[in-house]
């Protein structure tokens, strides 16, 4: 039997898709489909904003005539949307062909839920308060080569005012460090090359142990073997010095942090419930630049929030120039049922956060090019993803998360490779191979 995925969202995301299809592996479905060959079809939702639960619900619409030509298809419905309140109940209703729909909690429950729906004969609804525990012991069908995804926490306790995360992935649980130094570890001898720890907040690591971050970072650090560690995402509020001196210490840690600033303006950010300040945010970056020289630094960015006038705008704007990030994520503010933003007056008009979201863009834009234009006549090392058909050239990242295309006789896939940059597009850097 076949099965597709579509997922939706983060990295956190494309991982649990990873193991979704490890439970359907173990259920009789074997091999990867498109979804007209399909016999389970599985959406790994997102609601993080609104167009990601438009765009899910779209293509669920999408699937009513293809069910109603494959009776024997099961349509399965997981993730952050379905765990929100209130959307199960809402996606039964609009969609009353969908066979399965379970929540963020209870993913490793899809293959009873499978069997449930073949036996019983009827939609399954199921969904789960909590975790039950931080080891799901699902063995995920990896797709990402060269490069694995490792969960060191779940949940989240920040509460940021505009975020729906804790309330569809629950309070913050940290999984036992030595699970997840094994499981690096046996990547590592897979041959993995590059290996990404996730959570909502990495910083706030801390495991029943008494493990923090730093040490869990640099414990997978001293893994042997040839591979470079990232992780994602980190929170300013607890960007510490001893994580800023365990990532100088290893050269296999990348020189690339993802540290989300959301706004420029300390009276935003204090609605926001980010509990930092701009000038704190500032004096991480420094501390960083100091210890690690040339870490690239990229970011979030959120126009629009309720409230934000023009000249807090501003501050955002200037934060992008002062911060030299080497890029960022930006995003139109966008409620979310059941946040404190959502609730608040003074919410912003469609029109004006588009021209705001468009300046921010361009000014993120110009910034990135001028730091990838410094990379034009020197080496840089990138590991090799793909091969890109249209381009007729292989791709991957550096260190620093430029994205490097090149040509060459003969498969790099999985491979270290020295590049000599010779001209950049944005974030994009192009040039040749150096030789062994």
């Amino acid at each position: 039997m076949k099965y597709a995925i579509i997922t939706y969202g983060c990295q956190m995301n494309l991982h649990e898709s990873e193991k979704i299809a490890g439970v359907l592996r173990e259920h009789g479905y074997d091999e990867r489909a498109e979804l007209e060959d399909a016999d389970i079809i599985v959406f790994n939702t997102c609601c993080i904003r609104e167009n990601a639960e438009n765009h899910a619900f779209g293509n669920i619409g999408a699937l009513k005539k293809l069910k109603r030509q494959k009776r024997h298809l099961i349509i399965a419905v997981g993730g952050c949307m379905a765990q929100e309140e209130g959307k199960a109940a809402l996606l039964k209703e609009r969609f009353p062909f969908l066979d399965i729909i379970f929540g963020t909690h209870n993913l490793d429950e899809l293959g009873e839920l499978i069997e449930r729906k073949r036996r019983e004969k009827r939609a399954i609804i199921s969904l789960r308060e909590e975790r039950r525990s931080t080891e799901d012991g699902i063995v995920p069908v990896r797709t990402s080569y060269p490069n694995a995804w490792v969960n060191i926490t779940y949940g989240c306790n920040n509460f940021c005012s505009y975020c729906i995360v804790p309330y569809v992935r629950g309070r913050e649980r940290s999984r036992h460090a030595e699970d997840i130094i094994a499981e690096v570890t046996s990547l590592v001898k897979e041959g993995y090359r590059e290996i990404t720890l996730l959570g909502q907040n990495v910083d706030s690591y801390h495991s029943e142990e008494g493990v923090r971050f730093p040490a869990l970072l640099d414990a997978c650090a001293r893994i042997e073997g040839k591979f470079r560690l990232r992780f994602m995402t980190s929170h300013p509020k607890d960007f510490s010095e001893e994580l800023v001196e365990t990532i100088a210490r290893h050269e296999k840690i990348c020189n690339h942090i993802h540290l989300p600033v959301q706004s420029g303006n300390d009276r935003i950010l204090a609605l926001m419930n980010r509990r930092y300040t701009r000038a704190h945010y500032l004096e991480c970056l420094a501390m960083l630049r100091a210890r690690v020289p040339g870490c690239a630094v990229s970011t979030d960015l959120i126009v629009g929030f309720p409230t934000e006038t023009e000249e807090e705008f501003c501050d955002t704007l200037s934060l992008v120039e002062e911060a030299d990030f080497s890029t960022a994520f930006t995003f139109i503010y966008s409620p979310r049922k059941g946040t404190k933003a959502a609730a608040m007056q003074g919410q912003i008009p469609e029109a004006v956060q588009k021209e705001r979201i468009m300046r921010l863009v361009e000014a993120v834009n110009a910034n990135t090019r001028r730091l990838s234009a410094g990379y034009v006549g020197k080496d840089t090392e990138i590991l090799c993803e793909d091969f890109d058909k249209k381009r007729g050239m292989y791709l991957g990242r550096n260190p620093e998360g430029r994205m490097g295309y090149f040509t060459s006789d003969r498969d790099r896939i999985g491979e270290f490779v020295t590049l000599h940059v010779t001209s950049a597009n944005g974030i994009s850097l192009y040039g040749e191979e150096r030789g062994d």
